[in-house]
């Protein structure tokens, strides 16, 4: 059953990428190059990859950088905003883009940084159990738990020949072909088995299923539910203050970039404002969706997909669902995906006697929900939630909030999914640097793409790499001890699939590809 609900959380969505070329907007004021401020390494994007890249360059002696973000505070994707009330009228913190630490880590092995870090600064999380979950339809109440113990079942067949496609250098399949070869393949008009599998069933197989592998395996399957108070993004926050001073003149935040020019020399990055920067070195770590919002790299970008994944938040004067559940699973008579999972909040583990109550919807269903009115969407929820509850006399909730995460012009969606039929080769031309410019965030990781794992990775693998090519410190010899640096590589003839011996550190596999004995 885990499984089957982990689907709920891990859905993704198409996208995609192509070749790098120079962006130019004239109708922005640009200013003349002469005059541009000068840094040696530019970092496009105060995310958690920015704030890691910007950490590996202090922590190798390189302490001139400039980080460039859109927003007025660095963290990325990691976003939270005030909500209702408490007893003291006093707003509680909500998550409004990333919510878990996924993956904590198996006591004597290796710990996922993110987890390192909420410990470190004892961030307040709870864990997550997808076994305390009651399924519903239209008529309310309905045990269909056999089918999520069934959809998990098939979940761990497609899981075992995604690993022997990957080893044996085989062709992907979607998510769907092979849940359905594992023994999934629910009538259509079966809307509560189409309830309890809600994977990307058009993404892919292997690289999907790697990706979440490859967290649970190296890791744990474990996930623990961020809620405390300070946010997410107080863990990333406070690791930038240990190498950034208050209002540090490198950090450039409310600064939109609208130009990158780069060459073999250098790099040179135009601003909304008219301001430019020009850098030895640049590491870009701008979401998918905005890369494809832009003329950059674009074979590559549009062939990869940006996830839209919503949360919705209500709060009500009282808590009418079972205190004691943590998740509510709805099947919908006409339409997969509506409105499909509720999490309540108010739990004693959780933020209790909070009387909130949250449900997500992804993709197109987000996508609609993000042009509507917040009226419509609330009147829709509050529907489903009078069929869950027919017994029930539910009151309007006091509070309603949710992201418009396609519409944000710093990420234009939640996080980066890998589509079928799309080999490493191409994703390391996501990956690889253009002169100058290098890309770093968590769609560039090939093994945690989707995770704040992958972008902590990435960043700090690019930081690393930089500087030591800053300071001749590249070693280019074969060893088991010793492995490449340098610039990553570009695949000009991009092959169906990828050779296994190509799923190697080089080319980022496995998270670290640099030395690490490296400065920290």
């Amino acid at each position: 059953m885990y499984l089957a609900i982990m689907q709920i959380y891990y859905f993704a969505v198409l996208a995609g990428l192509a070749d790098w070329a120079t962006a130019h907007i004239p109708h922005y004021p640009r200013a003349q190059e002469g005059t541009c401020k000068k840094t040696t390494v530019a970092i496009l994007g105060g995310g958690v990859a920015g704030i890691t890249a910007a950490q590996a360059l202090s922590n190798a002696s390189v302490h001139d950088f400039a980080i460039i973000e859109y927003r007025d505070t660095l963290g990325g994707r990691a976003w939270h905003e005030p909500f209702g009330k408490n007893k003291d009228g006093k707003p509680y913190i909500i998550e409004m883009g990333a919510n878990w630490v996924q993956g904590l880590g198996n006591p004597g092995g290796p710990q996922n940084p993110i987890w390192e870090l909420a410990q470190k600064y004892n961030l307040k999380t709870h864990y997550s159990n997808y076994d305390n979950v009651s399924t519903y339809n239209q008529h309310g109440y309905s045990d269909y738990s056999h089918l999520l113990d069934e959809s998990a079942a098939a979940t761990d067949i497609a899981s075992a020949k995604a690993g022997e496609i990957l080893r044996n250098n085989l062709q992907d399949q979607t998510a769907q072909t092979g849940l359905a070869l594992g023994g999934w393949n629910p009538k259509k008009h079966d809307m509560e088995a189409q309830a309890s599998n809600f994977s990307p069933l058009e993404s892919s197989l292997v690289f999907g299923m790697a990706s979440t592998n490859f967290t649970s395996n190296t890791f744990s399957d474990h996930d623990n539910f961020v809620f405390d108070q300070r946010g997410f993004n107080t863990i990333f926050l406070s690791e930038a203050a240990t190498f950034l001073k208050k209002d540090d003149p490198r950090v450039h935040l409310n600064t939109q970039v609208v130009d990158i020019a780069y060459s073999d020399e250098g790099v040179t990055i135009h601003n909304k404002d008219g301001s430019c920067i020009t850098a030895a070195y640049a590491v870009c770590t701008f979401s998918l969706g905005v890369l494809q919002n832009n003329a950059w790299k674009q074979t590559a970008i549009q062939k990869f997909a940006m996830g839209t994944y919503t949360k919705i938040f209500m709060q009500f004067n009282e808590t009418f669902w079972p205190e004691n559940t943590q998740y509510f699973l709805y099947a919908d008579p006409l339409q997969r995906g509506w409105y499909p999972i509720f999490q309540s909040l108010s739990m004693p583990e959780f933020i209790p006697e909070s009387n909130i109550l949250f449900v997500t919807v992804t993709n197109e269903l987000a996508w609609r929900a993000e042009r509507q009115s917040d009226e419509h969407t609330r009147g829709e929820i509050m529907d489903v939630l009078r069929k869950m509850f027919p017994e029930k006399t539910i009151p309007e909730p006091t509070a309603f909030l949710y992201p418009r995460w396609s519409t944000e012009p710093w990420a234009y969606g939640s996080y980066s999914n890998w589509p079928p039929a799309t080999s490493l080769e191409e994703h390391e031309n996501l990956r690889a640097n253009t002169g100058r410019l290098w890309f770093a965030g968590e769609a560039t990781s090939p093994t945690y793409f989707g995770f704040l794992q992958g972008a902590w990775y990435e960043g700090r693998d690019a930081g690393r790499q930089i500087a030591a090519i800053m300071q001749n410190r590249c070693v280019h010899v074969n060893s088991t001890k010793l492995r490449e640096c340098g610039p990553r590589r570009h695949y000009a003839i991009l092959h169906g699939t990828s050779p296994f011996k190509d799923y190697a550190a080089v080319n980022g596999w496995g998270g670290n590809s640099f030395l690490d004995t490296n400065p920290e």
